[in-house]
């Protein structure tokens, strides 16, 4: 393996000049829930939101700037803004290439961190399509790949993050680490475990990005057929070779979540930790709340980024209350006359629910004659509490056509 330990704490002079140590806190109400100490490692309030600074640093900065004309990257816009800053610090352009879908807030930031210096460029539907083409073009301007997470220098950057985690608080019992294509997780590999062998590595996926457990099965890198999850910065179709091997070194456990319970993790980062994270960085979050509870402790999760697009972040925060029970959906059929109306909101109004909106309709091709359509959108204080209210509207004679637990598609 061509990084280690060592790499790491050497990558501390070029890192620390661009990023710095993010706080690491306890989450004291996880801590009493989960019976240890749960800590967050605050990475979204890293100087441009997410750890990627640390490894674009790292290898940026290490260039030869008489011998490099600019640099080159792909990314969905963490790794972009990471190198677009490195890049304007060291005084050479950067080209950066990102997919066609990547949020504009993440394009902005990148051109706005590179300043002058920095060109984007939208190609392609993945991660790799945009890879494949930065490759290419590297090939053809003689500019520097800076890989997000194949390269030896970005992973000792990324990995200046699990020193900290020691230095702070020594053994870390369980470290929860978003895994993409596993810079992050071989980087804070080295950095941990060969220190503390018996820290347990835990490495969370995006259920549609999950390529760690068949390739680990495999024995090999074994790809997805399709990157698809709201976490962004880890929708990444395989892990390379070198992630791969300190993936197979140093994984203890590698847990999966779904976009739900990542979309209900970032609400509950909002409301219970007064923080904001994108997919990515909630994911760790989502693994603890949801899936793998922590065996040993101190427990570390690696809050990666909080990079996130404000319109997606308000459609993420509807699809955490829907799946959490306090927004519900209901359509009723009632009588097409003077009072039907008035009599169901003042029934809602009796249970103490609060009315977002109201969809009134006599024309439905569903709604037979001398009735109309009616759609609330209600807000509830819990699951338990839609149900009561479900139940007494029925006992009302207010019967519901679609169930309490009913969500917007995604």
């Amino acid at each position: 393996m061509d990084f280690g330990r060592k790499d790491v704490i050497a990558a501390k002079e070029l890192v620390y000049r661009l990023a710095y140590a993010t706080p690491l806190v306890e989450e004291t109400p996880l801590s009493e829930r989960a019976g240890g100490r749960v800590l967050s490692k605050l990475e979204n309030l890293q100087t441009t939101g997410s750890f990627k600074i640390r490894g674009a640093a790292n290898k940026v900065l290490s260039l030869d700037r008489a011998r490099v004309p600019g640099v080159i990257a792909a990314s969905a816009g963490n790794h972009a803004r990471g190198v677009a800053r490195a890049a304007k610090e060291a005084g050479i352009p950067a080209t950066l290439v990102m997919p066609v879908w990547a949020p504009v807030s993440k394009s902005a930031a990148a051109k706005r961190e590179g300043g002058g210096n920095a060109r984007i460029i939208h190609h392609g539907e993945t991660f790799d399509d945009a890879a494949e083409h930065a490759a290419s073009l590297a090939g053809e301007s003689g500019l520097e790949m800076i890989h997000p997470f194949d390269d030896p220098m970005v992973i000792a950057g990324q990995g200046t993050l699990g020193i900290e985690l020691v230095e702070e608080i020594g053994f870390p019992g369980t470290v929860y680490v978003p895994v993409g294509g596993g810079g992050l997780l071989a980087g804070i590999g080295a950095a941990v475990k060969e220190t503390y062998p018996d820290a347990e590595l835990v490495a969370v996926q995006a259920q549609g990005a999950s390529s760690l457990l068949p390739s680990l099965a495999a024995g090999r890198p074994v790809g997805c057929p399709e990157a698809r999850t709201i976490a962004d910065g880890i929708a990444v179709a395989s892990l390379s070779e070198r992630t791969f091997e300190a993936a197979k070194r140093w994984v203890d456990d590698v847990v999966v979540v779904d976009d739900e319970e990542i979309a209900a993790a970032i609400l509950y980062a909002l409301e219970e930790m007064k923080t904001t994270l994108e997919g990515a960085g909630a994911a760790p979050l989502a693994a603890l709340l949801y899936k793998r509870p922590p065996k040993r402790f101190p427990a570390v999760m690696v809050l990666s980024g909080g990079n996130i697009d404000v319109h997606f972040l308000s459609r993420i925060t509807e699809r955490g209350l829907f799946r959490s029970g306090r927004l519900i959906r209901l359509r009723f059929l009632i009588p097409d006359r003077p009072g039907s109306l008035a009599a169901l909101l003042a029934a809602v109004a009796r249970e103490r629910s609060n009315v977002i909106s109201i969809e009134h309709d006599r024309l439905s091709p569903d709604c037979p004659p001398g009735c109309s359509t009616v759609v609330l959108l209600l807000e509830t204080r819990d699951r338990a509490h839609g149900e009561e209210l479900c139940a007494r509207l029925d006992d009302l004679g207010f019967r519901s056509t679609s169930g309490a637990t009913e969500r917007p598609l995604p």
